[in-house]
């Protein structure tokens, strides 16, 4: 059950003072950097300032914008001839942000990855299917590394090809696989087209699932469509990649790793922390990184601490499922509204698919939302289409506050993305 039960069964007192051990050494590591130098500078603070992780507060936020404003190696804490890999951020504008590690680095990721996997069940025994990008995006190469450091059967069939990621699945023996939620969905129903039944024509067991905000509900169906249990994971290639938090078999929350990262949860307008279980922003600093440490870096995620101990027995926090990202948040009408309320409300309806796309417009100043979700199966029953259509439309303004035009379309309709979901498209700033 514990991969690394020195570390994952540390008690509180014991994770502290871990921190503050590992805090020491990362800000001596810093140091290496000229940003830092002369970001602690000028806050006119020095290492000796930084005593306890309660400390870091003193300290400024690192944003994404400082990666980019020091591309490429701005950020660097170790000579390049001791850097073994760059990762890069997926952006297709703009300056990209890269991470650098030293061949430490990797292994401590492998093994941070690797104790994720444990920690649900895996083991060598188990034939492990990524279907991750490979190359810049972390997610790929982070998971072939921890699942090839638990000694499992590796299958690096990368995104998309779908047919061929199920005859993998099928003709491999595929026990555990890695999938974004909605290429999860995509999967069944390919599976379905082809006349197979993932129970009875299929060894997976287990699923990993991460990368894109999902809803309970979007995840519930995700097992009970492919006869698994899905694992939620968070990570992000600024902290290294996938391994950053990680669900238990108790499937009650993340827990994230506190021999790796100081956590702090605060209010993204007032960068304060917020009440204990209230949502805010993740802050991260790392503190077990030798290429580049990123101190108090904001992730722009939203999550809240979950309160009490996990049966599971680790004393690491556990964090709620990523409620969105404060950059992706929606505001019509002067309501706050994130894309995972509206696909917690599709996904409770058993004649609705899985994908759906929400397109906000301005029409005589007023914004407006659309949103379009497929159907399961075709149906050309008008009434029970406008009954349905009005259900769903009602749902959504409980939980949302406004009244989208919702519109049910065929299966297929929506783009397929081979990567993550689109499901937002903003049109109101051509139409200002």
């Amino acid at each position: 059950m514990y991969l690394h039960p020195q570390y994952e069964l540390l008690s509180r007192s014991e994770l502290e003072y871990l921190q503050q051990e590992r805090l020491q050494a990362t800000l001596k590591q810093c140091m290496n950097s000229s940003f830092y130098r002369e970001r602690f500078r000028k806050c006119g603070l020095s290492v000796s300032d930084i005593k306890t992780p309660e400390d870091i507060t003193k300290l400024p936020f690192t944003t994404k914008q400082d990666l980019r404003d020091n591309y490429p190696f701005g950020l660097s804490c170790v000579p390049l001839d001791k850097v073994v890999r760059l990762h890069s951020s997926s952006g297709t504008t703009g300056t990209p942000t890269v991470i650098l590690h030293t061949a430490r680095d990797l292994e401590e990721w492998a093994k941070a990855v690797a104790r994720c996997l444990y920690m649900v069940g895996l083991r060598s025994g188990d034939i492990f299917q990524n279907s991750s990008g490979y190359g810049m995006f972390t997610g790929g190469l982070g998971f072939q590394y921890g699942a090839e450091h638990l000694g499992m059967l590796t299958v690096p069939a990368a995104a998309g090809n779908t047919r061929r990621q199920i005859k993998f699945i099928t003709d491999f023996g595929t026990t555990a696989l890695h999938a974004i939620p909605s290429y999860a969905g995509r999967l069944y129903e390919v599976m379905v087209e082809m006349g197979l039944d993932p129970r009875r024509d299929t060894s997976l067991r287990t699923l990993i699932i991460g990368a894109e905000p999902h809803s309970e509900e979007q995840r519930r169906r995700i097992e009970s469509m492919l006869g698994v249990k899905a694992y939620n994971s968070f990570g992000m290639s600024e902290m290294c990649g996938p391994g950053v938090a990680f669900e238990c078999t108790e499937q009650n929350g993340l827990h994230i790793w506190e021999d790796y990262y100081i956590v702090e949860i605060l209010n993204p307008e007032t960068l304060e922390p917020v009440a204990e279980g209230e949502v805010g922003e993740l802050v991260l600093t790392t503190i077990n990184r030798e290429a580049m440490p990123l101190l108090r870096y904001r992730t722009r995620d939203l999550t809240r601490f979950l309160p009490g101990e996990c049966p599971c027995g680790r004393k690491h926090r556990r964090l709620d499922r990523m409620k969105g990202r404060s950059d992706d948040m929606m505001i019509l009408k002067g309501v706050n509204i994130f894309p995972v309320q509206i696909e917690t409300v599709l996904m409770q309806f058993e004649e609705l698919g899985n994908d759906y796309l929400i397109t906000l417009t301005n029409e005589q100043a007023n914004d407006l939302m659309t949103v379009e979700v497929e159907l399961k199966e075709f149906t050309d029953n008008y009434p029970k289409l406008q009954s349905l259509t009005r259900e769903i439309t009602s749902r959504l303004k409980d939980e949302i506050l406004i009244t989208p035009q919702v519109r049910l379309v065929p299966k297929g309709t929506l783009p397929q993305s081979e990567g993550k979901a689109v499901r937002v498209k903003d049109l109101r700033k051509t139409l200002i």
